[in-house]
């Protein structure tokens, strides 16, 4: 989404908190628990029915982390990582980069340049299944 009137444009990142990363990070913590559950039964010798035979420490490794990649999943979707907008005066000939970060003392990362300092711009798009929308300025 973006807005645009004559002197000001100003364009909103969504980040992290896409559909993707919600299914990506729900699929992944319902696999672990299965993966630690299946760990699990298998240590306590209580096999459920409906699950193979594994071995329990490997089993059990690969539930923890896929877990801890799964919390690390909902942390970047809680504190939106990555959102934030790119601002571009014309009139004041000033552009503004705004960014959400992960918490700290660096959460907030704002950049601002006048545009008589950009030097080149090269935008990188690329649709599919993995879309990148990339822009690089040099300054």
């Amino acid at each position: 989404m973006s807005w645009r009137s004559e002197r000001i444009w100003v364009e909103l990142i969504a980040g992290s908190r896409k559909t993707s990363n919600f299914c990506w990070a729900f699929i992944l913590f319902l696999g672990s628990l299965g993966f630690l559950l299946v760990g699990i039964s298998s240590y306590l010798g209580k096999n459920f029915k409906f699950f193979f035979f594994p071995q329990r420490i490997v089993m059990s490794f690969y539930g923890i982390a896929g877990l801890f990649i799964s919390s690390y999943l909902w942390c970047t979707i809680w504190w939106n990582v990555g959102s934030g907008y790119d601002r571009f005066d014309k009139k004041a000939g000033i552009v503004c980069i705004f960014r959400w970060g992960f918490p700290g003392k660096n959460r907030r990362i704002f950049i601002r340049f006048l545009m008589k300092d950009i030097q080149s711009i090269r935008i990188e798009v690329k649709e599919g299944i993995s879309t990148r929308r990339i822009l690089y300025m040099e300054i």
